[in-house]
């Protein structure tokens, strides 16, 4: 898959304001986005994307919230996007979250790097999760295919060792539940192949026609969001297992390192 991806040019990230034009038809299709299938508390929580916190995901939150469903942001501040350091402090979060939904299990969404922790949440405690919603969210390579990519190895980082990392994981433990990939071609800033899932047996993928940045704001993705919290509520159970299962050890840790 390396010979066919590589990370968006960065003189590429001006057409992210293109993505501004979603407020103006978000405020257009409120009549409509507010018509759609409501909920019944189920709770979901928002994880934000790279160096963004909750105040990116706000109008989503306050439009589910209107839609019935119980939503709270990750309350973490910015997303610095230190994985290993996240995951254990989201987990604690998010176990809680089901706790005071009456032990709910909680659907999950997540803008790009947000995705990504999101997925490694339901990796992590899949008795906690009942679905999970991935905007704009690169799934092979880790920050190999984003426009930071060049940033990243600038100051050192070894981006390859990211790449192993991120599937190392995802073969050690497949996803089982729901995963919902929302993805753009028009995506400036994820290259929108990486956000293309073919190991999750329970994956679908939908492609939408909007920026990186407006993701958060886009009137389609909102109508999908709601369409499918409705749906999943109706097949999947909601209350979380009383026993907290792992899967396969994970546990959050590294793979074990390789020595030359």
């Amino acid at each position: 898959m390396d010979e066919i991806l590589q990370a968006p040019a960065s003189s590429g990230a001006i057409r992210e304001a293109r993505g501004l034009i979603e407020l103006p038809r978000l405020l257009l299709h409120f009549p409509l986005l507010a018509r759609q299938p409501r909920g019944n508390r189920e709770p979901v929580m928002i994880l934000p994307g790279y160096g963004a916190g909750d105040g990116s995901t706000a109008i989503l939150k306050i439009y589910l919230q209107l839609l019935g469903y119980r939503v709270r942001g990750w309350g973490l501040g910015r997303n610095l996007g230190k994985v290993a350091d996240l995951l254990p402090r989201i987990l604690k979060r998010l176990a809680s979250f089901s706790r005071r939904s009456d032990h709910q299990t909680v659907t999950i969404i997540g803008w790009s790097l947000g995705g990504y922790l999101a997925r490694e949440l339901a990796r992590e405690r899949p008795d906690l999760v009942r679905q999970v919603i991935t905007l704009g969210t690169p799934v092979v390579g880790g920050p190999k295919y984003t426009v930071v990519a060049e940033s990243y190895r600038k100051r050192g980082i070894d981006i390859d060792a990211i790449a192993a990392e991120v599937e190392w994981r995802s073969n050690a433990a497949r996803l089982e539940i729901p995963v919902l990939a929302i993805y753009s071609r028009a995506d400036a800033m994820v290259a929108w192949q990486a956000c293309i899932d073919r190991q999750t047996p329970s994956i679908e993928h939908i492609e939408v026609k909007t920026t990186h940045i407006g993701f958060g704001f886009s009137p389609d993705v909102y109508k999908i969001i709601a369409r499918a919290l409705a749906q999943t509520a109706d097949k999947q159970p909601t209350t979380a297992d009383p026993k907290p299962k792992r899967r396969h050890g994970l546990r959050l840790r590294r793979r074990p390192s390789v020595k030359a």
